[in-house]
């Protein structure tokens, strides 16, 4: 996520610095990038200039306050744990300019409570971009308690700069799209281990007879079961009912390392094109 929403930041034109703790994974998800934006170039899908854009604007960065200490606006993409997201605001609080706009791309996590270890938590904000952020044109703003209107404006400008479209949600467990996808998500689960219909009839269903551009399965896949399964646990904590309880043929999927597109298999086998697993 993190290098898709620089590679969104890049093609607009923006200085951008994307910095992980793996030197190694830095560069794939530069060279990811830049390959997917060389690709839409290719099939004519995007001018050449956005990809010459692009190259300009995109580097890499070899430590973190090498990539923040002339940010604007700094979006942290970091596994759904809040202890580790709390040790980044604290520590871009230090590495960053006072006046720069201090953002998590979470999807499910309390911004109130990641705002409390900033130095400047007015200028805290949630930026929630959905996978892959290239295509993808939402963008979840989060308003934490502490979020001012100043902030909440330039969190809008950067979003219509960067092309995509806004929705504006106060801070609560799983936000709008988290909590609704969530709950439409982990039913279908429920519909495969019952034997209601196979993965791919559930979400046809939803794809031709509600006009979903993907079933809530194969969706499931692409963000990660890991990760559907921490956001589960996180709302069923946070707000309680069964919608939110995870069911076990999600569990078992995640000890067996099945944890969908990225693993190769979940709910489908990730071949070109996907079978139902």
């Amino acid at each position: 996520m993190g290098a898709g929403i620089a590679q969104v930041a890049a093609m607009a034109g923006l200085t951008t610095r994307l910095y992980d703790v793996d030197p190694a994974a830095l560069q794939r998800g530069i060279d990811r990038a830049l390959a997917q934006v060389a690709e839409g170039v290719r099939r004519g899908k995007l001018p050449a200039e956005v990809g010459e854009r692009t190259k300009l604007s995109l580097r890499g960065a070899s430590n973190l306050k090498e990539a923040v200490v002339d940010a604007d606006l700094v979006i942290e993409a970091a596994p759904e744990r809040m202890e580790m997201k709390k040790e980044i605001f604290a520590s871009l609080s230090v590495l960053c300019r006072e006046s720069a706009i201090l953002a998590s791309n979470t999807s499910s996590l309390s911004l109130t409570e990641m705002a409390a270890a900033a130095t400047h938590p007015g200028r805290v904000v949630g930026l929630h971009f959905f996978n892959p952020p290239h295509i993808m044109k939402l963008v979840e703003i989060v308003s934490a308690q502490q979020t001012t209107a100043a902030t909440l404006q330039l969190a809008r400008d950067f979003v219509a700069v960067v092309g995509r479209e806004p929705i504006t949600v106060r801070d609560s467990p799983g936000f709008a799209t988290s909590r609704l996808g969530l709950a439409l998500g982990l039913e279908a689960m429920r519909m495969v281990e019952q034997g209601v219909a196979s993965a791919e009839d559930i979400d046809r269903a939803m794809e031709l007879g509600y006009g979903h551009p993907m079933g809530p399965l194969r969706v499931s896949d692409l963000v990660g079961l890991d990760v559907r399964l921490a956001i589960s646990e996180i709302l069923h904590r946070e707000l309680g009912g069964e919608q939110f309880r995870a069911p076990v043929i999600l569990r078992r999927l995640v000890r067996a390392g099945k944890l969908g597109k990225k693993s190769g298999e979940g709910f489908y086998r990730w071949d070109d094109p996907p079978k139902s697993a």
